[in-house]
């Protein structure tokens, strides 16, 4: 039987999922705001 909690301490991240979360932040993604921003200056 697995023991949850001792499971849990032992857990660490991969690499690959720091990396991945990195290299997101560091993009410039335009997101919703930034298109409902975009058509609202279009519209003036």
């Amino acid at each position: 039987m697995l023991n949850f909690e001792e499971e849990l301490k032992k857990f660490k991240p991969s690499l690959e999922v720091e990396q991945i979360e990195d290299a997101v932040y560091q993009e410039d993604l335009t997101d919703m705001t930034d298109i409902l921003r975009e058509m609202m200056q279009q519209t003036k």
